[in-house]
């Protein structure tokens, strides 16, 4: 056989053994068991950020007289003072108490006053404020709490911060009966987040860390301070504290 012809030979095997292990390749690849892709193993969502909090918004009184007569729980514990109201007037000479974490009301009317500098600490006094008349359960005395104030034409209100629109019992109720018994009685328990704590004992507080659910916070607890001490979100301990 002459060279050039074998060569050609040779090339043509090597060409069709290279197509046949392509195939063989190809083949292989394509009915092989597919490969999952490695990926980061995703935090689990706190099911307390998947809680719709109901928004009002209100520009004027008359979108908050939609309240009367509905029951609101209060959200902003531990800052807000409230007042007697009695023959139409809010008797801003005293205080009654401070609205409770989760705490129901029955809201009873809207009205404007002008406000002593001493009833402004939380919600500025403008030209007027602007207070809701409520009941509390088994009372059946009136009480006034500032929500918002008028400026010239202009309103501002603090609702939505201040209260929840609905039933936060219901809202949270994945939080359990144990947990929802030591807020109820503003109490601290082991096992609590941050949250839960908060709206038992307060809002007001301080911390000389911002890693939320990792750190100590000393909750004001109107006046009998609370050091309690966070980890991965859980309370691990907690303490009186006189030195807030």
């Amino acid at each position: 056989m002459k060279t050039g012809v074998k060569a050609a030979i040779g090339a043509t095997a090597v060409l069709m053994l290279a197509v046949v292990g392509e195939v063989v390749w190809l083949h292989h690849e394509r009915n092989a068991p597919m490969k999952m892709q490695a990926t980061q193993q995703e935090e689990p969502i706190d099911q307390d950020d998947l809680v719709f909090l109901k928004k009002m918004r209100p520009d004027t009184p008359k979108d908050v007289k939609a309240l009367d007569g509905k029951t609101i729980w209060v959200s902003a514990g531990g800052q807000m003072d409230y007042y007697p109201f009695v023959g139409h007037r809010v008797e801003y000479a005293k205080t009654s108490g401070t609205l409770l974490g989760a705490q129901p009301l029955v809201v009873k009317d809207v009205v404007e006053q002008v406000a002593p500098k001493e009833a402004t600490y939380r919600v500025p006094g403008g030209d007027r404020q602007v207070l809701l008349v409520f009941t509390l359960p088994n009372d059946a005395k009136e009480y006034a709490v500032p929500v918002g104030y008028r400026e010239g034409k202009d309103y501002t209100f603090y609702t939505d911060e201040i209260f929840f629109y609905d039933d936060p019992h219901v809202l949270y109720k994945h939080w359990g009966a144990e947990i929802w018994k030591a807020v109820d009685a503003h109490q601290v328990i082991l096992g609590m987040n941050e949250r839960q704590v908060e709206l038992s004992l307060g809002q007001v507080s301080k911390s000389t860390s911002q890693d939320y659910g990792n750190r100590m916070v000393v909750f004001a607890n109107l006046g009998k301070p609370m050091a309690v001490t966070f980890v991965k979100n859980k309370v691990t301990a907690f303490r009186a504290d006189q030195g807030y």
